[in-house]
């Protein structure tokens, strides 16, 4: 059996990872999507096993002396990181599988993983991140403040990836999310080839 694809999606926080994922996933419903674990407390609405893992402190540190990991990043003071055993389940029975990761998280899978395809979200602007931030409304000025200088740092990073994409309106960046895919599984280099023709005699 082919091996599923493996796609790293990274990007600062607030650029609409979710929501464009979300949307990817109506146009693209065999695709897989990686659930990490984390330490931070759950958002409203979010759900245990869907959106997150959430972990306590001394699980997640457990994990880690075991080498559970894929990657893992300490963001905003809070743990994040993708679990081996899910993810080479999922690519082992031959479906794609997409990680939407920090960018420290895409670089320690970039080093194990080679094979993976990278693609970069970024906003339209750094005052649309600013007013996506705000609108959350789940978050002070302080913290508001902290993860827009944090992410002015994490855009420099988009020189490591394979793909760049803004995201200005959610549909039309799900739709090219879903054109790098599709044309990656294309690719001679990983795999593609031809229908068997029967050669009749």
């Amino acid at each position: 059996m082919k091996k599923g694809l493996l796609i790293v999606l990274s990007g600062p926080s607030g650029v609409g990872k979710g929501t464009v994922c979300r949307s990817l996933q109506a146009r693209m419903p065999g695709l897989c999507f990686s659930v990490s674990a984390t330490t931070r407390p759950p958002r409203p609405g979010e759900i245990e096993g869907r959106d997150y893992y959430f972990l306590s402190d001394d699980h997640f540190q457990r994990l880690l002396a075991e080498g559970a990991f894929l990657e893992w990043a300490l963001v905003h003071g809070r743990h994040y990181g993708t679990l081996k055993d899910k993810v080479s389940k999922v690519l082992a029975s031959g479906n794609d599988l997409l990680l939407e990761i920090d960018i420290q998280g895409a670089e320690q899978v970039r080093r194990q993983m080679p094979e993976a395809v990278t693609i970069f979200m970024a906003p339209p602007s750094m005052a649309a991140l600013e007013q996506r931030i705000i609108g959350r409304g789940t978050e002070d000025a302080v913290k508001i403040r902290q993860r827009l200088e944090a992410a002015r740092r994490e855009m420099e990073a988009y020189r490591n990836y394979e793909y760049l994409v803004v995201n200005d309106e959610v549909e039309a960046t799900a739709a090219l999310l879903a054109s790098i895919i599709q044309s990656e599984k294309c690719r001679v280099s990983r795999g593609a080839r031809p229908p068997v023709q029967e050669v009749s005699e």
